[in-house]
């Protein structure tokens, strides 16, 4: 893990305290670095490794934290560490797959401020935020909003008005996005390249928008997951091709895709007869078929020969080591 002192953002792309209207200081005081353990046999443990380091914010007086999912996913142990350099235990609440939320509990006081959860509908291009990372504003990064837009992600994950900002901030999972008014309006999830204008390529992150977890905190907080049925998962990494076509490129572990025979490099051309173009189509069309369990009808295209096949879904968090209870 890295220590604090090796790396820092340069001071010309650091927030400026004069060009706020909120205290700076005590805004990032909020945000506490996140380190998790997962134990080796855990099903994200290939993908996303054992060791995973992060950040978090504070959401709550009680050291309720916000972070992002999958820093968190199947995680034994978690570790939380202030600007001050208090480190406290915590375990893990939730890890909500539909937004990608994930939240902590602090198992001891943390003695920093508490974030209030800002209205990220709020946000247009064009916009001045900050990524709030932590270790102070050496750690952050005073950044714009250059799009509000639906993001798919291969991993079958689709969220609407997904917040996009330049420059790229270099440890962005679970950073603060931090609103004009010092308040939280979006979480760190990814660094993406984009391709600009004139075919430069530009780095930026894209976060998660805080409106998506107020109608869910309660659930997560008192059940640790929302409060309705799991949509269908089939365990796959999927891309879009330049001819419109989605792409299997890799399987999740024994999920029901490897299950039924799926491999990488097929192409899926419809779902339960309905054709899909776009990741945002292919999720689409599965999650409406029903609940986890339902059987989703593919269309798959392999080495020139077009075939069906039928995939009993499953719920995505079955194949998840559950938290242990403190």
């Amino acid at each position: 893990m890295q220590s604090p002192d090796e790396w820092q953002i340069p001071p010309e792309f650091q927030p400026d305290q004069d060009a706020l209207a909120y205290d700076l200081p005590e805004a990032l005081n909020s945000v506490v670095s996140l380190g998790a353990r997962v134990p080796e046999d855990a099903f994200t443990a290939e993908t996303l490794g054992t060791e995973r380091a992060g950040q978090g914010v504070v959401i709550r007086s009680d050291g309720l934290v916000v972070t992002i999912g999958y820093l968190i996913a199947e995680a034994e142990e978690v570790w939380l560490t202030t600007n001050k350099g208090r480190t406290v235990e915590a375990h893990v609440i939730a890890y909500d797959y539909d937004s990608g939320f994930g939240l902590v509990q602090a198992l001891a006081p943390l003695g920093v401020p508490v974030m209030a959860l800002g209205d990220s509908r709020r946000l247009s291009p064009g916009d001045q935020v900050v990524m709030g990372g932590s270790g102070g504003r050496t750690h952050s990064l005073a950044a714009q909003v250059v799009a509000c837009q639906e993001f798919a992600g291969y991993w079958e994950y689709l969220i609407d008005n997904a917040i996009f900002t330049v420059p790229a901030h270099p440890n962005w999972g679970g950073t603060a996005l931090i609103g004009s008014r010092g308040d939280l309006v979006g979480i760190g999830s990814l660094q993406l390249q984009h391709q600009a204008q004139g075919g430069a390529i530009v780095p930026l992150n894209m976060s998660v928008p805080i409106d998506l977890l107020k109608p869910i905190l309660d659930d997560l907080l008192t059940l640790g997951c929302v409060g309705r049925p799991p949509k269908p998962w089939l365990g796959f990494y999927a891309s879009e091709t330049e001819e419109d076509q989605i792409s299997i490129i890799g399987l999740a572990g024994d999920a029901p895709a490897q299950r039924a025979g799926l491999r990488p490099g097929d192409n899926v051309h419809a779902v339960a007869g309905q054709a899909v173009t776009s990741l945002a189509e292919f999720y689409r069309a599965i999650w409406a078929l029903g609940p986890a369990g339902v059987d989703v009808p593919l269309t798959l295209e392999r080495e020139g020969d077009t075939f069906d096949v039928t995939i009993r879904s499953a719920d995505r968090g079955r194949f998840m080591k559950t938290p242990r209870l403190q």
